[in-house]
């Protein structure tokens, strides 16, 4: 039994009547790694920020080397060596991996003056003792999102931190930084360290957690050994219900058909070469690939972000150039791109708005103004169609969950009425139940004849969601697997990191 370094004890929380917490309880071990899962909207946000002393709870307490702290404050968890890493890291883009390593220190000590010698020292230490190797000099904005986690990781090592979260840290990085990262994490282990790690990807769970908290709807359903746990059964703890993964099956009939999109010797220097490919109305054409394969590349050039050097793009069989995302949307080409918060949505904005702004055209009256009772037959229509939830299409797009703000996006691109619709992360950062959502979703557009190209690194989700994949490495493609639903995921993960032959259908 590991001794205990922090309890949190009969934690609730609400917000204007909304029960984030209820009666939850939380016990972390020293040197333990424990996941904290639930769907969004279950509570882990809000304990997170109650453990981090950023949100202050109705009643319970947290108690930390045996110390009760009735009343926590950022500055005491801090002091108590509790770290959170965010999404987002909180690193200061402009400034070098030594500044943004030796800056928290700095500034508890309230120095004055800088001594530069110290602040390499300072960072330097830090970076040796999870055996990383980093530039000091380099600015945080040049480096990889994976790279910029080890700094961040490193940056609370200067403050003696005893128990480090990590809020979802694999959304954004290939599979071969998450092995490093959890690499990172065992050495944290081995010194001690507590990690809490939350994430949406059950695989990555099963491979790093001793123990697994389950929340759902604000209360905690329990504590298990990882070992105890599997798929379905932590599936079912999280969401209260079986969710069946059926494979896609394409309609063999509109195979024969000719291809609603076709891509012949697709280049652009530096990103993607010779890309040859084709998807038909009603299929599910997965594409896969290591981030910086130059999947998002191409993706980015059939909608007129990213223009080819060379190659040609043809949509029922005709020529087309597509200079921009007007005359992609023109010819019944929808983009999501992989965020929704920067790219696909306007978060301040309501989530009508956010539906008609593809469509504006559309809705003109006689008079060359909005006819409001078009917007309005509009915005309810797909919030209904696309079962949003939320109280009115006045309400902001910020307001939604991840898994809403996804169906948003959906929403605002389907109006358009696409022919071809590419999809590019669907389902990052949102939870299993909204992940299976959004499969049937996908499912029943490609039902109704769209074309879909979905792009994932998510083996599990490429196999069960497509009926068709194309794996890119390095900016070409290299397989064609015609048939997901025979391909296994250790299989396609082999041909997805390059450490089997081409092998034919490339």
């Amino acid at each position: 039994m590991k001794e205990t370094f922090l309890e949190a004890r009969n934690i609730s929380k609400s917000y204007e009547g909304v029960q984030a917490l209820n009666d939850v309880s939380l016990t972390i071990g020293k040197g333990e790694v424990h996941c904290l899962v639930g769907e969004n909207g279950s509570g882990k946000s809000t304990m997170i920020k109650i453990i981090g002393g950023v949100v202050e709870p109705d009643s319970g307490s947290i108690v930390i080397n045996g110390k009760a702290h009735p009343n926590l404050q950022a500055i005491d968890a801090i002091r108590e060596g509790i770290q959170i890493i965010y999404q987002d890291l909180s690193l200061i883009p402009n400034l070098t991996v030594a500044e943004n390593i030796s800056l928290n220190q700095y500034v508890e000590r309230k120095v004055n003056f800088v001594n530069w010698k110290d602040v390499h020292q300072i960072a330097a230490r830090a970076l040796a003792a999870i055996e990383e190797d980093i530039p000091l000099d380099e600015i945080v904005e040049n480096l990889p999102v994976a790279k910029r986690q080890l700094v961040a990781i490193a940056r609370s090592l200067t403050q003696n931190a005893r128990l480090i979260i990590m809020d979802e840290p694999t959304s954004a990085i290939t599979r071969e930084d998450v092995e490093h990262l959890f690499a990172v994490i065992a050495r944290l282990k081995e010194r001690g360290i507590s990690t809490l790690f939350i994430s949406h990807k059950l695989s990555e769970v099963f491979r790093i957690a001793e123990a697994v908290a389950i929340l759902r709807d604000g209360r905690k359903v329990g504590d298990f050994p990882a070992a105890e746990l599997d798929d379905r059964k932590l599936t079912f703890l999280m969401t209260g219900r079986e969710i069946q993964y059926t494979p896609y099956q394409f309609d063999g009939a509109k195979a024969e058909a000719p291809p609603l999109l076709e891509v012949r010797g697709l280049s652009r220097r530096g990103q993607f070469q010779d890309v040859s490919f084709s998807v038909r109305a009603g299929e599910i054409l997965g594409l896969t690939g290591l981030i910086g394969s130059g999947r998002t590349e191409l993706a980015l050039a059939l909608f007129g972000l990213n223009p080819p050097d060379s190659g040609e793009i043809f949509m029922n069989g005709k020529s087309v150039r597509i200079g921009s995302p007007e005359v992609a949307k023109r010819l019944g080409i929808g983009y999501l791109p992989e965020d929704r918060l920067t790219q696909g949505l306007f978060v301040g904005q309501s989530i009508g708005d956010n539906i008609v702004i593809t469509v504006l055209k559309k809705l003109l009256g006689a008079l060359g103004l909005i006819d409001p009772m078009k917007r309005k037959k509009l915005e309810n229509g797909w919030m209904g169609e696309l079962a949003i939830k939320a109280t009115s299409a006045r309400a902001r797009a910020f307001s939604l969950s991840g898994g809403n703000q996804q169906r948003l996006v959906l929403a605002k691109w389907l109006a358009t009425e696409p022919r071809v619709f590419i999809l590019d992360g669907p389902t990052i950062g949102i939870d299993i139940a909204s992940k299976s959502n959004i499969h049937e979703i996908i499912r029943g557009l490609a039902q109704r004849g769209i074309a879909i190209i979905m792009i994932s690194d998510e083996i599990p989700e490429i196999l069960h969601t497509c009926n068709r994949v194309l794996v890119m490495r390095e900016g070409r493609l290299v397989k064609e697997i015609p048939n997901a639903s025979a391909t296994t995921e250790e299989e396609l993960n082999t041909i997805v990191s390059g450490k089997a032959g081409n092998g034919a259908g490339q």
